[in-house]
């Protein structure tokens, strides 16, 4: 899931401040699936309904936050197109994934939609003449994939051709739109800090998602104090926070390591559902669960290229 960058000081823009910024949102992404499972399940919502709520409210907090501390809006033409495309990426990757997973299984989309992000960032920074597609990148991603593969399983139940099809094209341009903000977050945008480009990006987002879920699905549900404890714990936590910090990553960490970090998302989230739901690990998924901690590890260790993009001044404060 981008954004744009201030001035800060010195120590802010070390490579290491930045895969540190980057570990935790993984880490924090990973919880996200338990919260968001525990969310459907007591407040009876579909999974695309959960992820409408979860842009609005991660959004909505921080444009609450900003407008209460007098904190500059957009500044700029520049600056509200990038809040307009981060919008429409957020909402497309969401509703992708969710279409993707009812055509077939879970484990498919996973295996698509997250393993084929990092991929796609990777050539997309080599086509752009970014940086050279390196042997050490590839092996990792490959190493990635198959870990993936082993952790989420290959999907089963007898699906047909034309569904298996359809629900790889939909994973596909999930990881697309994930890549995408990837990409798009690398570049700065004068008028535009992280919080106004988050905040308003994944509330425009947010009610996108809510337009197709009110629509199809359904977004009423009983505001208990469960379940509304829930919604912001997954809005404030894998929303606001992991995507804040992620975008911070992306001012000195490459996007193509940045998006082979954020796999760390699918194995906290197998430890935890192991931990929490006493969900078990065969040994397939335990090797799979294994390589793709090796490939997280491989990619924080990846050496640095090039010198770290310079902070240009925009318009706002960054906290």
């Amino acid at each position: 899931m981008h954004t744009p960058h201030a001035p800060l000081p010195a120590g802010r823009h070390r490579p290491g401040a930045g895969l540190a910024f980057l570990i935790i949102s993984g880490i924090l992404w990973g919880t996200g699936g338990l919260t968001g499972s525990l969310l459907s399940r007591v407040a009876a919502l579909s999974p695309v309904a959960v992820a409408g709520y979860r842009l609005c409210v991660g959004g909505g907090l921080i444009v609450a936050f900003l407008l209460l501390t007098g904190r500059r809006l957009p500044n700029g033409r520049a600056a509200w197109v990038r809040v307009a495309v981060l919008g429409v990426l957020a909402a497309t990757y969401q509703v992708c994934y969710f279409a993707s997973l009812t055509l077939t299984s879970v484990s498919l989309a996973t295996l698509v939609t997250i393993g084929a992000a990092p991929v796609l960032v990777l050539v997309a920074e080599a086509v752009g003449g970014r940086r050279r597609l390196d042997r050490r990148a590839a092996g990792i991603s490959l190493l990635a994939l198959a870990g993936l593969g082993l952790l989420v399983g290959l999907p089963s139940g007898g699906f047909g051709t034309l569904a298996v099809l359809a629900s790889t094209a939909l994973a596909l341009v999930s990881a697309a739109g994930f890549a995408a903000i990837t990409l798009v977050g690398a570049r700065p945008v004068p008028g535009l800090d992280d919080l106004a480009g988050t905040g308003l990006g994944f509330s425009a987002g947010g009610l996108l998602v809510a337009v197709v879920a009110g629509s199809t699905v359904g977004l009423g549900f009983s505001p208990d104090p469960g379940a509304v404890g829930l919604l912001l714990a997954l809005g404030i936590g894998p929303t606001a926070v992991a995507y804040l910090l992620y975008f911070r990553g992306l001012r000195t960490v490459r996007p193509g390591v940045a998006a082979l970090l954020a796999l760390l998302e699918p194995l906290v989230g197998a430890v935890l559902a192991a931990l929490v739901l006493g969900d078990r690990l065969g040994p397939a998924g335990l090797a799979g669960a294994v390589l793709l901690g090796v490939a997280v590890l491989l990619a924080a260790t990846t050496p640095p290229t090039g010198r770290a993009r310079p902070a240009e001044p925009v318009v706002g404060t960054v906290p």
